[in-house]
């Protein structure tokens, strides 16, 4: 199997970013964007989706943090779709539940080629730490619209907005996961009845 790597680097006058990403990985990490909370979920993906994945990422704090996440976003679906290559062999789908105490998401995602992204968690407070609970949205919106798929997330139920967000990561993480795999009886078969994604 040929390697399912991509770099990606993307300039803006707002952030510099560069995402490198090996879909066959371990789930080792690099990760600075300066923003504690998202590195933290930025880790449960690389972790949980078991890919190597490396994210450098300077953007204007001093306004907020809503340029970086965002481009964070765009930039990892772009090296995704890129380490993807025509999708022959690989499973297409992915779904996955994940709870961590009283918080439990669900996250259910198609390589599409299409972006679409269907968004449903109702976080209980506005803030977790210093980070602001609309940027969960603004990433995935970002990664979906790059990355040409389409993705629904749902918390399902919480309490604690961090253990919220992070069901959220690991459950897409884990979709992710199982959507890229290579699926032994359709090897270097598009999944899809049109030929192409």
């Amino acid at each position: 199997m040929t390697a399912r790597t991509a770099e990606i680097v993307r300039n803006t006058a707002e952030t510099q970013i560069r995402v490198v990403v090996d879909l066959d990985g371990g789930g080792r990490c690099r990760l600075a964007t300066g923003i504690g909370f998202f590195d933290h979920m930025l880790e449960q993906i690389a972790r949980h989706a078991a890919l190597d994945l490396t994210i450098e990422a300077k953007g204007d704090l001093h306004i907020d943090g809503h340029h970086t996440v965002e481009d964070v976003g765009i930039t990892l679906g772009q090296a995704i779709a890129r380490a993807l290559g025509d999708k022959k062999g690989i499973r297409r789908y992915g779904h996955a539940y994940v709870p961590l105490d009283e918080a439990l998401s669900r996250v259910v995602i198609d390589l599409s080629g299409r972006p679409g992204l269907a968004w449903n968690v109702p976080f209980t407070r506005a803030m977790i730490g210093e980070f602001d609970v609309d940027l969960a949205h603004e990433f995935f919106q970002g990664f979906v619209n790059h990355a040409q798929v389409t993705l629904h997330v749902e918390n399902l139920r919480g309490d604690n907005a961090h253990h919220q967000c992070e069901t959220v990561f690991k459950a897409f993480a884990r979709a992710l996961r199982m959507a890229v795999e290579p699926d032994p009886r359709a090897a270097g078969v598009v999944p899809s009845t049109k030929g192409s994604l």
